[in-house]
Parts: structure tokens; C-alpha cells; sequence
């Protein structure tokens, strides 16, 4: 299937450097012919103003470093105009959001930010590791709450303005459904579970033997009837499937290796292959459903769908939002 959700949200400053809202994302790129202003240098102490508050060159600077960490590499030069500008956009739409959270009182649950502090803290090894980081960002634990408790202000306020209006209707994802139908195409593909005794490439052939005959003892109980998902649970010793009756779930041709993928696609639903070797050592396959290439069926695909439709009506709301936060403030550029 090619279709690819694209929910993600484009944030280009680290989290622990500032928390841009899910809603301050990059703004559309300009159309190829529309002229953008350059960037003089040097860049004055204060970049812009928004409502007063100053964006200074400081800020510029650390959010474009921010971003070339993130890429890899540097801001290409003729595109440099373009990126520093949509840069400062963002900035300026953080700080617009952050001044209306801030004007409407917004309060965040003092047990939220803690479970949202312990969620960051639970992505490194150690406490020290995430000293470490925080030392690293010149941040301490006392600024990275506060700028936490901004961005989910900022959430939250964006969430009371457009989720209403973010809702997906059925007649909208059916739309969006028959409107693309080559992104819900699939190649066949099939649902096996296998047993696995391992045996290393190069094993001698007496090791290798006694795997051949454990396996073919349960190849015989396997085709006499036998649970073979509770073989596999038994015997099986791939660690992935084992657990789960040697379940591989839907799988398309190439995504095996070739011995495998061979035995178990000229295979037929209820039957059970004979012994295949592979790097990997010895399998046994049953084949538990076939299905033919063709269209995904809107019921199995219909979440994503959701998701995907709901995720981008709150960005195009939020910046909705942002738009008229802009038309209503006072917004002084200075580059």
C-alpha cells in the first residue's frame, strides 16, 4: 500500500530548546517565481517585534542552529533568504500563540506536567543522561518546565479552538477514499505462522541432522493434526514469533528470504510446507490465508483515513487561528 499518512508535525526547534506548538509549523514553501526579500547582513540586536516583545537576533540564531542540527548540515546558501524568513515566521507565530495563552489564563493541571516531564525523562538511559542533554542545550530543569508549561498551554488553547472544527465526517473519508484510489493498492500478499530450530550456516552435518530430524518429528505431528500453533509456542525458537504460535502476521513477496518466501507463497490456505532450510536453520510453514493484489478495503483502512483527514483539517484550522492572531496583532519586521 503506498499511502503514506502524513500526520507528523514539522517542528524545527528542538523541544528542549523551544516548544513550538503543534500548530507554528513552517509555512507553505513560496511559489518558485515569488520574489523574497534578502537577508541583510549583519543581523540587528532585534530581528522583529511582535505586540512589542522583541525577537532578537539571539533567537534567529538559535533556532536556525537548532535546525541545521536536526538536517545534518547547513542552511544551503541560495536557499538561505528563503529558510531564514520561514524560520522567523515560526518564531513569530510561537510568540503570538504564546501571548494569547497568556492573556487568556490558560491553566495546565500541575499533574499533566509532571506526567509530560516523566515522559521526556523515560526516553534517556539515566537521570544522568538527561542531565547530560539538558547541560549540553544550556537548559536546566527549571527552564525546561517552563517552557513545557508554555507549549501545552499553547496545546491546549489550540485544541479548545479547532477540534470542533477538525472533526472528520464518514462522507469525508469515502470522499477522500474513491478520490485516490491508487494509494490503496496492495500486491498479494500472506498471513503464515512458521516453527524455526535454529542451526548455524556452518554447522557441522551431525548438528545439522539432529535439527533436521527434530523438525521433521514435528512436521509429522503438524500434518497428523497436531495444534500447530501451540508446536510453535512449544518449540519454536524464533524469539519474534515463538510467543505468539510462530504468527509472522501479512506479509507481501521479497519481504522473506528467498528460501522461505518461495515455499510459503506456493503454499495453499490449511497447508503446511515441507521442511525449508534457510540461513536462519529449519522451518516448517503453515499458510493460514491468502489474498490476491488489488484494493484495500475502505473498513481496513478507514482509521488511518481518519487520522490522516483529522490531522490535517487542525493544522489548516490552526493556522486559521494563527492567521487571525497575525491580522489582529502588531507585527513589525526588521530584516
Amino acid at each position: 500500500m503506498t499511502f503514506i499518512f502524513r500526520v507528523a508535525r514539522v517542528a524545527l526547534i528542538s523541544f528542549l530548546v523551544l516548544p513550538l506548538s503543534a500548530a507554528a509549523q513552517a509555512p507553505a514553501p513560496a511559489p518558485a517565481d515569488a520574489a523574497v526579500k534578502p537577508i541583510v547582513e549583519p543581523l540587528p540586536d532585534v530581528v522583529a517585534r511582535v505586540n512589542g516583545e522583541a525577537i532578537s537576533k539571539g533567537d534567529l540564531e538559535e533556532a536556525m542552529t537548532q535546525l541545521q542540527a536536526r538536517v545534518g548540515q547547513p542552511i544551503p546558501a541560495d536557499q538561505r533568504d528563503k529558510i531564514v524568513r520561514s524560520i522567523l515566521d515560526q518564531l513569530i507565530s510561537f510568540r503570538l500563540l504564546r501571548q494569547e495563552s497568556t492573556s487568556r489564563k490558560v491553566a495546565v493541571p500541575d499533574a499533566a506536567l509532571e506526567a509530560r516531564i516523566t515522559e521526556i525523562k523515560s526516553q534517556f538511559k539515566s537521570e544522568e543522561a538527561f542531565a547530560q542533554v539538558l547541560a549540553e542545550q544550556k537548559m536546566t530543569a527549571e527552564g525546561l518546565r517552563a517552557n513545557l508549561l508554555e507549549g501545552m498551554q499553547i496545546d491546549q488553547m489550540i485544541d479548545a479552538e479547532v477540534n470542533a472544527r477538525a472533526a472528520v465526517t464518514p462522507q469525508q473519508v469515502e470522499a477522500f477514499y474513491t478520490g485516490n484510489p491508487g494509494e490503496f493498492q496492495r500486491a498479494e500478499r500472506i498471513h503464515a505462522r512458521h516453527i524455526l530450530i535454529r542451526v548455524a550456516p556452518d554447522a557441522d552435518a551431525a548438528t545439522k541432522e539432529q535439527a533436521r530430524t527434530k523438525m521433521a518429528d514435528l512436521l509429522t505431528q503438524a500434518r497428523a493434526g497436531g495444534d500447530f500453533a501451540a508446536l510453535a509456542k512449544q518449540h519454536s525458537e524464533d524469539p519474534g514469533s515463538g510467543p505468539t504460535g510462530g504468527d509472522l502476521g501479512f506479509f507481501e513477496r521479497g519481504q522473506m528470504v528467498a528460501p522461505f518466501d518461495e515455499a510459503a507463497f506456493a503454499l495453499m490456505p490449511g497447508q503446511t510446507s515441507e521442511i525449508v532450510e534457510t540461513q536462519f536453520g529449519f522451518h516448517i510453514i503453515r499458510l493460514e490465508e491468502k489474498q490476491a493484489a488489488g484494493a484495500v478495503p475502505l473498513a481496513e483502512v478507514r482509521p488511518q483515513i481518519e487520522q490522516f483527514l483529522q490531522g490535517r483539517n487542525r493544522e489548516e484550522q490552526a493556522q486559521v487561528f494563527i492567521d487571525g492572531l497575525k491580522a489582529k496583532g502588531k507585527i513589525e519586521i526588521l530584516i
